[in-house]
């Protein structure tokens, strides 16, 4: 066992990564402010404020596709914990936050019936030590509850087989001991690797930088907007007796001038109105970059193409989406799996070893949800592949192909997709 590294360690961790989730989160909930230091802005439009929301569409976008459908093979029944603990709210609750933060954790504490309840922790308000090889932590933090003003007023601090909870600085008589493990606060995490074994997060430094550029430009074309609405106009040979309203002579349509003492009359004449275009461009480029980073389209960022697309070219479109998609699945199915794992062992009140769960796995819901040509299709495939290999396609496997639930009435004669 790793040694700990104590509490004081772990807020501190937790002070460093709290400021970039915050952020992470203003840009989520289209609340971050314009980093904007151009000095062609004239200080009277500084007020001027833009939102976009391509942070949010990007989590968003991932988020619900992400449906988490169970557990398979399940000897331990770890589905029967999950199933009395929300687990609509849980599973989306927990998928949302780990794409905004990177990760987030869920914490494991019983009942007045010592059963296991789950809640999920964002990733601003816990940290932890991980242990490489099982996902599960050595050592964790969180903050459980905050007053109005972002003041900490409860904590817990998790060790193996030991949860301590400390009100507004003072550690409570009322230890938590169990029989499990390992400390009751699991990591759901998003795209780790080895040199970020916490993750990343969905909304990542690119992401914020090309929000910022189009907030910009976004900006710039309003105060061109009011600056340029109605065209510049200008008069030459005006005698100097002759007052104008510069006012009126902008929003009117005529002017009417007579001749000078000499005779003359003034010459009117029109400055080319200034074309959006530059500023669209721009925006576009912007757009298009964001969909690059994130595996969206410009049909998802609102740039629609004149030319509708087949289903199928949009699913096409959606490959990184798809594929990004299906990296989650396996990271987070390893964090429920685990959670599942140390919940039951607080159920049983006895300690498991996590090598007994290695035939459980997660399933979810497809990416995709097939349309009515597309289950034409699977089910033209299932009968060729079970008339090839018999027994192939079934009931208990075509659900993760179609997310449709097979009928539990009697099979009708010529109904069976065995063949």
């Amino acid at each position: 066992m790793a040694q700990l590294k104590g509490i004081e360690y772990m807020r501190n961790k937790l002070a460093c990564k709290r400021t970039r989730v915050l952020t992470r989160y203003e840009y989520y909930d289209m609340k971050n402010t314009i980093i904007d230091r151009s000095t062609m802005i004239p200080p009277d439009m500084r007020w001027l404020t833009e939102t976009l929301g391509w942070c949010g569409k990007a989590v968003d976008s991932l988020a619900d596709r992400l449906i988490f459908n169970g557990f398979e093979d399940d000897n331990f029944d770890v589905q029967q914990i999950f199933s009395m603990n929300n687990p609509d709210v849980l599973f989306d609750n927990a998928v949302l936050s780990a794409l905004i933060s990177s990760c987030c954790f869920i914490y494991i504490s019983p009942d007045g019936e010592g059963f296991p309840r789950l809640q999920v922790i964002d990733g601003g308000n816990a940290t932890g030590t991980i242990d490489p090889i099982t996902g599960l932590l050595s050592e964790g933090y969180a903050v459980l509850s905050r007053d109005d003003n972002d003041n900490v007023l409860l904590e817990a601090y998790f060790t193996p087989g030991k949860t301590e909870y400390i009100t507004k600085g003072v550690v409570r008589t009322d230890v938590r001991l169990t029989r499990v493990g390992y400390p009751l606060l699991v990591p759901i995490i998003y795209r780790p690797d080895a040199s970020r074994p916490f993750g990343h997060s969905r909304i990542s430094r690119a992401c914020m930088r090309i929000m910022q550029a189009a907030l910009r430009t976004l900006r710039r074309s309003e105060v061109s907007a009011e600056f340029y609405s109605f065209p510049q106009k200008y008069i030459l040979g005006l005698s100097d007796d002759i007052e104008v309203d510069k006012w009126k002579a902008t929003m009117s349509s005529m002017l009417d001038f007579g001749k000078d003492d000499d005779g003359d009359v003034p010459k009117v004449g029109q400055f080319t109105q200034q074309s959006m275009t530059p500023y669209i461009e721009q925006l576009r480029m912007f757009a298009a970059l964001f969909a690059g980073e994130t595996g969206l389209t410009m049909d998802d960022l609102g740039f629609v193409s004149d030319n509708p697309s087949s289903a199928e070219a949009i699913k096409a479109s959606h490959e990184n989406l798809r594929l990004l998609a299906r990296k989650a699945q396996r990271t987070f199915g390893s964090g429920f799996i685990n959670a599942g794992y140390l919940a039951a062992c607080m159920r049983d009140d006895y300690q498991y070893k996590r090598e007994q769960l290695y035939l459980t796995k997660s399933v979810w819901e497809p990416i995709f949800e097939p349309d009515a040509a597309m289950l034409s299709s699977i089910g033209d495939g299932a009968i060729k592949i079970n008339q090839a290999v018999p027994g192939y396609f079934n009931t208990d496997n075509l659900r993760n192909l179609t997310g449709i639930n097979a009928s539990k009435l009697p099979t009708q004669s010529g109904g069976d997709v065995s063949g």
